[in-house]
């Protein structure tokens, strides 16, 4: 067995000038080559990827990474012509093959022309791992997103390991698509509902991910091998291959019915899909579905070209641009928060106590268990709401358990962890207390005031109030720089925000300790000032509080509904609330309108709608039919409607105010933060860039107060 360094980039640099120069400061991920000799006496080219990074930096696909890995396929296409191998092979560096293009890179891309040019120079470099006279193999050993994905897609074979981290295709999530081959390969490799799947639905879906036995059970990869020996079984399969002993067998591939009939159908089926759940803004899935179709009867050479056109016009588009800005947010300012104190001042919880046996109780209690691994003691009113509560918690663990996604013993253990009483004596040994209970102010000062009776000092107190001030809550404590807003977003375990609240009082070790927490609990923390509906309940109640205040005056709620589509959001404004609760709703615009009258509405109607519960009618299986005659009843009489144009300018112009004057008051440290909430908090999407770059777009922000969130504003390229 030999290595050899890889050659120095020619031909492809000289190709592409322009993107050799955005190439300066890239960490390069070198491919080194050695030879491996096989059973039969002869030789196996394998290429390693590495950047020289530990596995904190994932390999990544810039230019000159590109080029270089275009010069090694060059030698190797030579050296299978002279003979001297009969197979190539490319691996990654322990647990990581590849993550993908490094974006920063692309972001840097100054225009479309050059765009483009990355994708070719893609299409160029992968596409030879077809073309070296030799079988193509990729075995893919960890972690593979995007252009790792593609790399194996464009090669002849591919291997994958059963433990890998994650394999997918993100694009879509970020404002573009899989251009170097995903688009066109893939449908041709494992069919039109599995490509739907991995290249629209779930980049939609958070960014699901596929395990290795799910890619070789959709055909991605050819065969799959174990951790322990996963590459010399590589190797050895690969030998088999090449010598005809393995015959490769994919079921997947789609056939002549399937290009006849199923083809367009699934395609339909995913266009409405999509129109239902996310609207018609984001381009990129839409793009994306173009693509997939055309693949049906299109040539390679023709899909990869629809790929560079593609590719390069969603580089060049604003939605790339503010999807980097978001996914910036979330990989790197999540991870440093705004204020956060000295990390060492945090105090270790060894003991949670949940007051509340409630819904909300219910889910902070199977959080804390499950990511602490600490005791949770709820408590209530009475026993039946303490034993209802517990035996709750049990049954989620116990689902937990049959989904697989927890092994009996850990259950076992989660199980015993959680307990319950009506003595508030037995949360003495706590060291983080939170309340769960209902949205009033007196009661959660006095639960407050009698708890703080049976804990120690040092105790950290945590209020879940969406709204109510945190300082007022905490007025009857004989200790309130303990204290701190803890606000989660339901459903609990799935949202990743929590808001951090800080009064006046709030001392750096109640700080430290809530931002230390809601990192152990897989959370990611914005620290905020105590004031009203803090970031996210502010800026709905700003958007919902417009959107009822123009049917209180007469606006037909489908133009109301149709009105923000620009905005992108998940849901239109009345699924909103119906989905917080239209008496949750209001009470949230009426402690808004309370806190600000000139500059918040309230809403006698939502008040009245609250009473039916709903704004929609409904088919058995939830879809919506029309508006529910009682909540048009209710409705009814306002006389001074407004076009869904005139509204959608009203909430800009009222966001960009109210953001403005959050920003004034240090409610969070900077408009990146407002934006990571509505992004992590509120499902504000990614290729929206958050809410301030979208006022910026629309000229919400100069038309206010005469500037912009951010300079320049984020945009796309010309």
């Amino acid at each position: 067995m030999s290595e050899s360094s890889a050659p120095l980039p020619s031909g492809e640099a000289s190709r592409f000038p322009e993107l050799l120069a955005l190439a300066g400061d890239e960490v390069i991920t070198h491919s080194y080559v050695r030879d491996i000799p096989l059973r039969s006496g002869k030789t196996l080219a394998l290429i390693t990827l590495d950047n020289g990074r530990d596995h904190t930096r994932p390999s990544t696909l810039g230019p000159a990474t590109l080029f270089e890995f275009a010069a090694v396929l060059d030698e190797l296409q030579a050296r299978a012509a002279r003979g001297e191998i009969v197979a190539v092979a490319v691996t990654g560096k322990p647990f990581i093959l590849a993550a993908g293009a490094d974006l920063s890179k692309v972001s840097e891309i100054p225009s479309r022309a050059v765009a483009k040019q990355l994708a070719e120079l893609g299409h160029s470099v992968l596409g030879r791992l077809g073309t070296l006279g030799v079988p193509s193999f990729i075995f893919i050993n960890g972690l593979a997103l995007g252009g790792g994905v593609e790399i194996g897609l464009n090669a002849t074979y591919r291997t994958i390991d059963s433990s890998i981290a994650a394999l997918a295709l993100p694009e879509v999530f970020l404002g573009i698509i899989p251009g170097w081959g995903g688009s066109w390969l893939l449908p041709n490799l494992i069919g039109i509902e599995g490509a739907l799947r991995v290249i629209v639905e779930n980049p939609l879906k958070n960014n699901r991910t596929l395990g290795g036995h799910e890619a070789f059970e959709l055909g991605i990869a050819d065969a799959i091998f174990g951790p322990a020996r996963f590459l010399e079984e590589s190797i050895q399969w690969a030998e088999d291959v090449v010598s005809g002993v393995t015959v490769v067998n994919r079921p997947n591939v789609p056939g002549r019915l399937e290009r006849a009939v199923k083809w367009d159908i699934a395609i339909g089926i995913a266009r409405k899909s999509l129109e239902s759940r996310i609207g018609t803004v984001a381009k990129a899935p839409y793009v994306a579905l173009e693509l997939l179709s055309a693949a049906r009867k299109s040539t390679r050479e023709q899909g990869f070209a629809a790929e560079d056109d593609a590719l390069a016009d969603l580089v060049a588009g604003d939605q790339f641009r503010a999807s980097i800005y978001a996914f910036n947010l979330v990989q790197k300012r999540a991870r440093k928060p705004a204020g956060a104190p000295d990390a060492a001042l945090s105090r270790p919880v060894t003991k949670v106590g949940v007051i509340g046996a409630g819904l909300m109780a219910r889910q902070f209690a199977l959080l804390f268990v499950r990511r602490l691994r600490v005791p949770v003691v709820i408590t209530d009113l009475d026993q039946g709401h303490v034993d209802a509560g517990v035996a709750h918690i049990h049954g989620e663990i116990d689902a937990l358990l049959g989904k697989g996604r927890i092994s009996s013993d850990e259950a076992s253990r989660l199980r015993a962890l959680v307990t319950g009483t009506t003595n508030k004596a037995d949360f003495s040994d706590c060291d983080w207390v939170i309340e769960a209970i209902f949205e009033e102010l007196t009661a959660k000062q006095n639960v407050f005031e009698e708890i703080e009776r049976y804990v120690s000092p040092e105790t950290i107190l945590a209020t879940n109030t969406s709204s109510l001030s945190v300082e007022q809550i905490g007025a009857k404590l004989d200790n309130p720089e303990r204290l701190v807003g803890f606000h989660f977003f339901n459903p609990v375990a799935v949202m990743p925000l929590v808001e951090v609240v800080r009064t006046p009082k709030t001392d750096a070790a109640a700080l430290a300790t809530a931002m230390a927490t809601a990192a152990a609990l897989k959370k990611n923390a914005v620290i905020t000032s105590d004031t009203p509906g803090f970031v996210v309940n502010r800026i709905l109640a700003k958007l919902l509080g417009e959107t009822m205040h123009a049917v209180d005056n007469g606006t037909p709620f489908e133009v109301v509904d149709a009105s923000i589509a620009p905005f992108g959001l998940p849901m239109k404004p009345f699924e909103l609330l119906e989905l917080v609760g239209l008496r949750v709703g209001a009470h949230v615009l009426d402690t808004h309108h309370g806190a600000f009258p000139d500059r918040f509405f309230d809403s006698d109607n939502l008040h009245k709608l609250a009473e039916v519960g709903r704004f929609y009618e409904r088919d058995s299986k939830g879809k919506v039919k029309g508006y529910d005659k009682k909540a048009l009843a209710i409705v009814a009489g306002g006389t001074s409607p407004i076009t869904g144009a005139e509204l959608l300018r009203r909430i800009e112009d009222g966001l960009a105010d109210e953001i403005k004057r959050m920003l004034d008051d240090g409610v969070v440290a900077a408009p990146e933060d407002i934006d990571l909430c509505m992004v992590l908090g509120a499902g504000w999407p990614f290729q929206m860039g958050g809410i301030t770059p979208y006022l910026d777009r629309s000229g919400a922000s100069e038309r206010v107060f005469g500037g912009t969130f951010h300079e320049p504003p984020i945009r796309g390229v010309s």
